[in-house]
């Protein structure tokens, strides 16, 4: 039995194990995931911003995955994900490594299902997410530096005590619960032209492809931090290897390792990938919060200033951007506030 947990060859640089399945989903798949992620979460709105779309003479949209009870799209994921998940596991319990927004999701579900969930994360991680992690009932485990430092730790206790191990994206159902917010905003808006998706592992972004792209013929866009562009060379010249360069203030964005199932995902749907400034992130969250009175963490901004920087080409077109958190720290919020005076 101890065997099973030991882990197998891996196409990118982070470990999986006998049960993750690298065959991406479906858009059947989120059609499937549907049912499961209504029965636990509320519908999010797809309100139209007057304030981006006078800037950009375009009607645009904001998909407001922050209403979720997580404050973060990825708990459609761990909802879908967890409901399903193999009997032998719900006694010995989850583990996954997070900056937040996942970890959340994770404990959410363990907690939605009786199962137990432990979630490894940066010593520096965001103070309030790991506070939410913590009274979701989720044990939070500190180690390293960064994400990928706490998602190494993640790797060991799978394989050393039997957890089953949440991979950040190389996961379909993961994936397929996550793209059910597309089906959403194709029933909403059956017209839409162009979807930004931020991207830090991809299932944002893959969903997206899935659902508008496949569905509606939309344009989907993936943005990422200049300052952290693994997803982003993976998709442009096709490898898996891990990046040097992961300085974002964004955590969500924030990894140098690029993820098998979901980079096959995007290399063959997406149909753009733009990368943006930290400064503009700043700038971005900023203006939505003074203009749109909607308070977007660092990763979410990204679609923000990745439209704003598109200017002209969005004119006339319906445009969605994912608002794919809230969770902005207060002292990272002090900061970018402070930075902006004047």
């Amino acid at each position: 039995m101890v065997a099973r947990y030991e882990p197998v060859e891996s196409p990118d640089e982070t470990t999986i194990f006998p049960y993750h399945d690298l065959t991406p989903p479906t858009t059947a798949d989120v059609f499937r995931a549907r049912s499961v992620v209504a029965a636990h979460l509320p519908r999010t709105p797809l309100v139209r911003c007057e304030w981006l779309s006078a800037e950009l003479d375009a009607d645009v949209y904001l998909k407001r995955e922050d209403t979720l009870p997580t404050g973060a799209f990825k708990v459609r994921g761990g909802i879908t994900l967890v409901a399903t998940l193999d009997d032998e596991f719900r006694d010995r319990g989850l583990v996954a490594a997070s900056t937040g927004n996942h970890g959340q999701s994770i404990a959410y579900a363990g907690r939605e299902f009786d199962v137990p969930a432990a979630i490894c994360v940066p010593e520096d991680a965001n103070p309030g997410k790991v506070r939410a992690m913590e009274r979701l009932g989720a044990r939070v485990v500190h180690h390293g530096s960064d994400f990928d430092e706490a998602r190494e730790r993640a790797e060991e206790l799978a394989a050393e005590e039997g957890y089953r191990y949440v991979h950040s994206a190389n996961e379909p159902a993961l994936v397929a619960g996550v793209a059910t917010a597309g089906l959403e905003v194709v029933e909403d808006l059956p017209d839409v032209d162009v979807v930004f998706a931020p991207v830090g592992g991809g299932s944002g972004a893959s969903g997206y492809c899935l659902t508008a792209g496949e569905l509606a013929d939309a344009d989907v866009i993936g943005v990422q931090s200049a300052a952290a562009p693994a997803m982003h060379r993976a998709w442009s010249e096709g490898t898996l290897a891990a990046h040097d360069r992961m300085e974002t203030l964004a955590e969500g964005l924030a990894t140098r390792v690029p993820f098998a199932l979901t980079a096959e995902l995007l290399g063959e749907k997406l149909d753009d990938f733009v990368l943006v400034e930290d400064d503009a992130l700043r700038d971005g969250v900023r203006r939505t919060l003074a203009e749109a009175h909607v308070l977007v963490e660092g990763a979410a901004a990204s679609g923000v200033a990745a439209a704003l920087e598109r200017g002209d080409e969005l004119a006339g077109k319906s445009v969605v951007i994912s608002v794919t958190g809230r969770n902005l720290g207060m002292a990272k919020l002090r900061s970018i506030l402070g930075e902006g005076r004047g």
